[in-house]
């Protein structure tokens, strides 16, 4: 039975329809070839062929930072050049009125297909530690990247992903209420999920229902950090605006089955990691591999031949805290870590020589991430791959024009 709780607060996350972005198909070609994955998860290789899918695909405009080598204003002004043009030739289209935007993802897992739903809108920024919590540690590089493309461009170009303890019987009630409506997108990404997007008109004030709820980062710490910088620029300038917000797709995790993948660490320096119970392939050390009992896999090279163990640690979940903890902070200091969430590609560094170890980890829970949140902790960087994850280029969101409240 859904317990729906209703306590009112005088801080609540405050999200607002907003007046998006959104691709003219008559004008720039089928949805599929348009949008592209979070711009932390796109390989070099991954860029090129998203490019040469389409002149319009978003990673023209997100990835254009790289084309300076060293993130060289000329690229950022060419990403916003881009973008003005897209929207003055139509390939960018904006509605006449403010709306939220359900949002639902259908993807496979255990061989049957499974549904991920929210509401995007635009959310109020506030600082870290309030009603909106992150759950890892940042990083300068990213932040100054997404910086230099948001001053550029002036708008968001992906949602962050944000949960809700939940469950929010009125959220959901709207999303099933508007679920019927034709989309706006319909669009089958890489890895076989279907993302879908449908338009809602603004309904009374989402917010209010939000009362009580605190908002977990599940995916956009850097780009929620690079907006905060943004709104603290651009509020010592010229006061309170609409860059005051930030794009966000909200999901209700007390409704929502919401997968926590794992980060495997791949260890290229240090000490190499000893100990633990012998199993005899990636197959049995991955399925090994336990959160709740802090139980994670390695792999080693033993006189050339992969060599697969399985260890376990004390205290509470997430397994990545505590293997940081008691283990890769010390053995793995500095840039001795890479990170990955295949497990081949972790154990194939180990294969080819480019790496002395990796480290094969469990998924974990929104629950558990939250209950490390609220002891007042972080997990280390890349501990947690919240999957499956809104595509960049779905909608867009300026933050030079105001935002209906």
């Amino acid at each position: 039975m859904l317990v729906v709780r209703a306590c009112y607060t005088e801080r609540v996350p405050r999200i607002s329809p907003f007046r998006g972005l959104v691709y003219d198909p008559a004008v720039a070609g089928p949805w599929g070839q348009l949008t592209a994955p979070p711009y932390d998860v796109i390989s070099e290789s991954d860029q090129e062929g998203l490019r040469a899918r389409s002149p319009y695909n978003i990673v023209h405009i997100d990835l254009t930072g790289d084309a300076g080598g060293d993130g060289a204003a000329p690229a950022y002004a060419a990403a916003a050049s881009l973008l003005a043009d897209w929207r003055a030739s139509g390939v960018l289209t904006a509605p006449d009125a403010p709306r939220y935007y359900g949002y639902q993802l259908d993807y496979p897992a255990d061989g049957i297909t499974r549904r991920l739903r929210g509401l995007v809108g635009a959310l109020e920024l506030e600082p870290w530690g309030g009603t909106v919590l992150p759950h890892e540690q940042t990083m300068p590089g990213p932040i100054e990247d997404r910086l230099r493309l948001l001053r550029a461009t002036k708008t968001h170009l992906s949602p962050i992903y944000a949960t809700i303890n939940g469950p929010c019987k009125r959220l959901n009630e709207l999303l099933d209420r508007r679920a019927d409506a034709r989309p706006i997108a319909i669009v089958r990404d890489e890895e076989g999920v279907e993302h879908r997007m449908w338009a809602i008109d603004r309904e009374e004030d989402v917010s209010s229902w939000l009362a009580d709820e605190s908002l977990l980062i599940a995916d956009g710490h850097h780009r929620y950090a690079t907006a905060l910088a943004y709104r603290d620029e651009r509020r010592a300038a010229a006061g309170p605006g609409p860059w005051d917000r930030i794009l966000a797709l909200v999901v209700d995790a007390g409704t929502e089955v919401v997968p926590v993948l794992p980060y495997h660490r791949i260890q290229v320096g240090g000490d190499r990691p000893t100990g633990g119970r012998p199993v005899s392939g990636l197959a049995q050390a991955l399925a090994a591999a336990d959160d709740l009992h802090l139980r994670y896999g390695t792999v080693t090279k033993d006189d050339g031949t992969l060599v697969y163990r399985i260890h376990q640690l004390q205290g509470e979940p997430p397994t990545v805290l505590a293997l940081h903890d008691q283990l890769l902070d010390r053995v793995a200091p500095g840039n001795a870590l890479r990170f990955t969430h295949v497990a081949e590609d972790a154990e194939a560094a180990v294969r080819n020589g480019s790496a002395i170890a990796a480290y094969l980890l469990p998924g974990t829970t929104p629950d558990r991430v939250r209950a490390v949140v609220q002891r007042g902790g972080r997990l280390p960087r890349k501990s947690t791959f919240f999957w499956p994850k809104p595509r960049t280029g779905m909608i867009l969101m300026p933050v030079d024009e105001p935002v209906d409240r």
